[in-house]
């Protein structure tokens, strides 16, 4: 077996496969089809300061080659995590991550703080695609001064490693990912969902209730993969590539872009088993092409 080891700040993940928020519940809820523990990580259903009932029915509808959603970041909030989720992640070897979400910077902020004090989580992942309610609805993560602000006051209370996914509803991705880069964050992740929508030609309606959504899935790989090959020639920090992984080949295809790491996540809803299926391609890729580490491969496009 070669040596799929790979390092994203400070911490060491046995292999460079994770999975994505919101597709992976949180973790439990996978344990009868696969070992959580094999896993370089799992990322946290997204949390936020307060409850949150989410968006109304429907919100989620099946596109081709994809699926969009409008969940809304359904969650209990930071109490119930604190007393619920953060006891039953504490049995899992793995790299427990948890999505922080918040409307304002100053929900940011507080969350990241309860978050730090968790000593079994490791780091967090600022998700700053949610919208700003005190800048009109606009997602932090699509102007350069917001993200620098949300990333810098939680760089300011955060001491583990900080994260930062990055919204691919921009003109230019890496202008925001240096712009993160150079206020505290580690690392950053990329892509999240692409704003879609979907209507029901015969009703007449939205397949939504809230009209758009995020599109995800196999339909967005190739624009995930140019954003993610962008971003990791522009910024020093590591790069965790999303967007559209089906297959042990997709994955290697964001490793040999520059990523560092992948996420697996509208596919987890296909096959449950699919990120220990990704892991074993990968090293069998590596064995076959005669590569010792998975080192050899991340940013190994032959231009």
């Amino acid at each position: 077996m070669a040596n799929l080891e790979v390092k994203i700040h400070n911490l060491t993940f046995k292999n460079p496969v994770i999975t994505a928020s919101g597709t992976f519940g949180n973790g439990v809820e996978f344990d009868d089809f696969i070992d959580v523990n094999s896993l370089g990580g799992i990322v946290l259903k997204g949390t936020t300061l307060k409850h949150r009932e989410g968006n109304n029915y429907p919100r989620m509808a099946e596109t081709a080659s994809g699926m969009l959603n409008a969940v809304g970041l359904q969650n209990k909030g930071a109490e119930y995590f604190c007393k619920h989720i953060y006891p039953a992640v504490l049995r899992y070897d793995t790299n427990v991550i948890v999505n922080v979400n918040g409307s304002t910077i100053e929900d940011y902020i507080a969350l990241a703080e309860i978050i730090n004090d968790l000593e079994a989580i490791p780091a967090i992942e600022l998700n700053i695609s949610c919208p700003n309610v005190k800048e009109g609805g606009m997602a932090f993560g699509t102007s350069c001064p917001m993200a620098e602000q949300v990333t810098k006051e939680v760089r300011r209370v955060y001491s583990k490693t900080l994260i930062v996914k990055l919204s691919p509803n921009v003109t230019n991705i890496a202008e925001i990912a240096r712009a993160v880069e150079s206020n505290g964050a580690d690392a950053v992740s990329l892509v999240n969902t692409f704003l879609g929508m979907a209507i029901d030609a015969e009703k007449r309606v939205p397949r939504l209730s809230t009209v758009t959504g995020g599109l995800s899935g196999p339909a967005i790989k190739p624009i995930a993969l140019r954003m993610v090959w962008q971003v990791a020639q522009a910024v020093k920090v590591p790069v965790i590539g999303m967007g559209g992984i089906m297959c042990a080949s997709d994955a290697i295809e964001f490793l040999l872009a520059g990523a560092s790491a992948v996420q697996i996540g509208t596919a987890n809803f296909v096959d449950p088993q699919v990120s220990v299926k990704v892991i074993a391609g990968i090293d069998d890729y590596l064995q076959r092409h005669n590569f010792n580490s998975v080192l050899d491969i991340i940013g190994g496009l032959q231009m």
